[in-house]
């Protein structure tokens, strides 16, 4: 048995977010430099070095950005997945440019945190330890915020029976694994209050329904996405209890031989993060390897937009 079939879902790939910071970052560089980027724009290696060869200054924080003055601050971008009050006031105490690239529907999130710890709740945030994205949301209201990740945490935590309660989510979690974190929490708290709408985004949601559909169809399916990549992450865990055996790799040069052994179709999707060229890039492998057919598997059709900051109109020009 030979690789005969490549099938290719959408969507896939970048996301109206992703699209939104990277084009925020390219659009400053061509108006002034330096511009420094708190933590990597968005989670995908080839995007961050691409935006580095053209002059991006990638710091892990915002000590390692030089202090601007009022008369000549420093520009700095902030990350696709948002960033916490105490390091916006760190930005202004160092007279830094901010143009803020947190995805709108992150920033979603941060907005409800802050409306329901103002009202008292307390607040299970369902999320992953330690993502830059559970950090941020996690800092709008740290003393009002209880996270969980799984439903063992649930077991573990308590609460005052009389307390309002509240659950959100970070937005690049599986839906499937979430559903069950979230009834859990409903269950053990009769009283929990659930977000007015779904905080996992349309991308995430219908990603890992696109890839669904594909693990019926594959025998393999790859998932282009760095490592880091939550949302790719999930990918790959979602054909994997689809029964399909998957790989999340970043590109081309991650492909072993034996993955192929007996395979006739194999199909491929993108992390939010990861960019067509890297898409490309398999699928010119896999040919090699002998797939002489290529076909796409269109599952829901996006049209979501998301515009620039008004910020990048105010941006200090090149000296």
């Amino acid at each position: 048995m030979a690789l005969e079939k490549v099938l290719l879902v959408k969507p896939r790939g970048f996301c109206a977010g992703v699209v939104r910071a990277v084009d925020i970052v390219e659009e400053a560089l061509k108006v002034t430099q330096p511009v420094y980027v708190r933590k990597e724009i968005v989670h995908n290696k080839f995007v961050v070095e691409s935006l580095r060869e053209r002059g991006a200054i990638f710091v892990d924080e915002l000590e390692q950005v030089p202090d601007g003055t009022s008369k000549n601050p420093v520009v700095c971008v902030f990350s696709a997945h948002g960033v916490s009050p105490a390091v916006r006031q760190r930005a202004e105490e160092k007279h830094l440019f901010i143009i803020d690239a947190t995805c709108p529907l992150v920033t979603k999130v941060h907005l409800e945190a802050i409306r329901y710890a103002k009202q008292g709740y307390s607040i299970i945030l369902i999320g992953h330890p330690g993502h830059e994205e559970v950090e941020g949301t996690m800092g709008e209201a740290p003393y009002a915020m209880h996270l969980v990740a799984d439903v063992q945490d649930v077991e573990k935590l308590e609460l005052p029976p009389t307390d309002k309660i509240v659950y959100l989510t970070q937005t690049t979690l599986s839906v499937d694994d979430t559903q069950a974190v979230a009834e859990a929490l409903k269950q053990k708290f009769p009283q929990i209050t659930q977000p007015a709408k779904d905080d996992i985004c349309y991308a995430t949601t219908n990603r890992q329904a696109a890839v669904k559909e594909l693990a019926q169809l594959s025998d393999l399916i790859l998932v282009i996405g760095a490592q880091n990549s939550s949302n790719s992450q999930r990918l790959r865990e979602v054909a994997e209890a689809c029964g399909t055996r998957s790989y999340l790799i970043d590109d081309e040069t991650s492909l072993r031989d034996e993955w192929f052994d007996g395979v006739r179709t194999v199909g491929i999707t993108a992390g939010a993060s990861a960019p067509e060229i890297l898409v490309n890039r398999v699928i010119t492998a896999l040919q090699q390897r002998g797939a002489q057919q290529v076909e796409t598997l269109q599952n829901i059709t996006e049209n979501v937009f998301f515009p620039l900051p008004k910020t990048l109109q105010e941006l200090p020009m090149v000296a």
